[in-house]
């Protein structure tokens, strides 16, 4: 399981979300839109990318 990967990338902006969002998307490492960040596949990460799923773009690898 540690050699598993997920890539997340922002698709659409921050701005008018509520800040639990925001504060998440900062916590998986996206500020802009079109930026990419890998990240192991943890029950953790995967929490937060249920919360804001309407806004990224997510690729297991």
């Amino acid at each position: 399981m540690a050699d598993k990967t997920i890539t997340v990338t922002l698709v659409r902006s921050k701005i008018g979300n509520k800040p639990k969002s925001r504060g998440t998307l900062r916590a998986l490492g996206l500020n802009k839109i079109g930026d990419t960040n890998t990240l192991p596949d943890r029950p953790e990460i995967r929490g937060m990318i249920a919360r804001v799923p309407h806004l990224i773009e997510v690729k297991e690898s």
